[in-house]
Formats: C-alpha cells, structure tokens, sequence
C-alpha cells in the first residue's frame, strides 16, 4: 500500500518542521538579540517548557521571528491535509464506510485551516477585543479539531487492529492511545485555569502551552515508528 508509506513519509516532517521552527524562534529571541530591531522583543533567561517565561506566539511573532514560523505553518497545514487524506485512504482499504471516516477527514482538515488562518493573523494587531477573541478561538479550534482527529484516527485502527498487525508495531498504536488519552484529560483540567483572564496563573499557561504542543506533534513522530517499513 503506497498511502502507508506516504503517510510514514509526511509524518516525520509533521513533526520536525513545526519543532524547529517554534524552537529556532525561541533561540533567535533568547539568543540572537542583534537581530531583532525592536530590542522590546527580545526575551533573556528562560526555557517556557519549563519556566513558562514566554508563549509561543510571544517568540514567534517579532520580525525576524515570524519569516520562519509563518512559512512552517503553512507547509505544515499543507501536509497536515495530505496526512489526513491518505489516512482516509488507508481506513477505506480496511474497512469501507467506516463510522469515523467523515470525522477524522473534518477534524484532520479542519484543524490545517484553523493554522493556516493563525499564522496569517499572527503578528497582526488591533485594538479590538472582538479581535482577540477571534485570535484565541482560532487557536482553540486547532487544539480542538486536531487532538479530536488524532482521537478518531486511533480509535478507527484499534476497531480493526487484528486486519494492520503485518503493518504496524502495535507498542506505537498503544503508545498512541495512551498519547491522546493525556492530551484530552490535560485540557479538561487545564481549562479552568485558562478561563482565567489577566497574569494570573500566567507561567503556568505559557508552560502548558510549549507542552501540549510538544504532545501534540508527537503523535506525527510516533506515526512515523508505527508503521513498518514495507510495501505490501
């Protein structure tokens, strides 16, 4: 099957393109600060995984910042398309008509177009609290639409994981399972606290942040391992 191998393909670079660019801004903030020609935007001391000493976008929006962070974005919802599409393929190889079909593709797709309009708007400002609004529900919705698909999509291989066993190392699905599992009980029991208007609780959200995006391309990388080298 030549979808299993483009999506083990695309799958790695769903996960390294969106690592290092996020991680190349916070070394050009942190580190680089002769670059940046507004010296407001640069940022000493901190490891947000951590310390949650800044956001992502806090990093990624400064020029010249946001010439790499912009153009990851978009070749990364490009490829998040092509990811789920071919998963699509593969599910219907198994399994025609699956009931989470439709999902997976509208979650999958929904949450490239919800980056895509991110990183445009990124960078942008207004003074407008419709505008802000608008900003975070965007980003929501990523969250959202993308940690539903990859719950679909694990949910759709375990209902015929006796039919993949010649194709994938079942270790990586479980690990897969369990990866979601987190990344939906860590944002329940985040939510509250990212209700919260204002500083409060700032770090903690900053850090939070850098974490559940970390978990959330590592699903890409752990889609990588699952599957085998083979073509069958």
């Amino acid at each position: 099957m030549d979808k299993i191998q483009n999506v083990k393909s695309i799958s790695i670079w769903v996960f390294l393109i969106p690592f290092i660019a996020v991680n190349a801004c916070l070394l050009l903030v942190t580190q680089f600060h002769s670059l940046f020609p507004n010296q407001e935007h640069i940022i000493h001391n901190t490891f947000p995984y951590f310390d949650g000493g800044a956001s992502i976008s806090r990093t990624a929006r400064p020029y010249p910042s946001w010439l790499i962070f912009k153009p990851a974005m978009f070749l990364t919802s490009f490829l998040l398309v092509k990811y789920w599409i071919y998963n699509s393929k593969i599910i219907q190889h198994f399994k025609k008509d699956h009931k989470y079909l439709k999902k997976i593709l509208f979650f999958g797709i929904a949450s490239a177009i919800a980056l895509t309009i991110h990183s445009i708007f990124l960078g942008i400002k207004f003074d407008n609290d419709f505008y802000k609004l608008f900003r975070r529900l965007i980003m929501l919705a990523f969250i959202i639409f993308e940690v539903m698909a990859q719950t679909y999509l694990v949910l759709t291989f375990y209902s015929f994981k006796k039919k993949l066993i010649q194709y994938i190392n079942p270790v990586f699905l479980q690990i897969k399972l369990v990866l979601v599992s987190l990344l939906i009980i860590v944002a329940i029991i985040s939510l509250p606290i990212l209700a919260i208007e204002g500083n409060r609780f700032k770090f903690l959200k900053h850090a939070l942040e850098w974490d559940y995006f970390l978990g959330v391309i590592t699903f890409y990388l752990l889609t990588f391992f699952m599957w085998k080298n083979k073509k069958n």
